[in-house]
């Protein structure tokens, strides 16, 4: 495979320690993360590095400044829309190398300008109802590892 296993978006994150978390699941699958501003942290957040750890140096990362550049940079790949008010759930989707998983910021989710007309491209990771949502680091590695998972694509046996 060329590329990125997979493209992790997080559109106008707010919480440094959350990204942070992200970008160390992204090394781990070998994925790229991308950074829709704007952002709720300064990029060189100590919290941001702590969370990432020593694997930030090894993360591919890339800062949009716009939802139309991040699109501009990935036309003609699958999108993938992740919010609490989706139908289907992520277990129900196929994924493939390359696809581009989108989540929100942690206070407000995806707009839902972005959600209109996405239909079968919005996911959710089912949760009991007495949970609001899950954390957003949380969601991205349920997500993404089922991607890995469907895609084959590890270093274990």
């Amino acid at each position: 495979m060329n590329g990125p296993l997979l493209h992790i978006v997080l559109h106008q994150p707010e919480i440094a320690y959350n990204t942070g978390s992200v970008g160390r699941t992204c090394v781990g699958l070998g994925a790229k993360l991308w950074l829709v501003r704007p952002l709720g942290f300064q990029i060189d957040d100590r919290r941001l590095r702590r969370a990432g750890l020593d694997y930030w140096p090894s993360l591919d990362w890339e800062i949009v400044d716009d939802w139309n550049s991040l699109v501009r940079q990935l036309d003609g790949r699958r999108f993938w829309f992740f919010t609490k008010t989706a139908k289907r759930t992520y277990t129900d989707a196929s994924f493939a190398p390359g696809d581009v998983f989108v989540f929100g910021s942690e206070s407000r989710g995806l707009p839902r300008a972005l959600l209109a007309g996405c239909g079968e491209q919005c996911l959710r990771i089912p949760i009991r109802p007495e949970a609001r949502s899950l954390n957003l680091s949380v969601s991205v590695a349920v997500a993404a590892f089922e991607a890995q998972r469907q895609i084959g694509e590890s270093d274990s046996p």
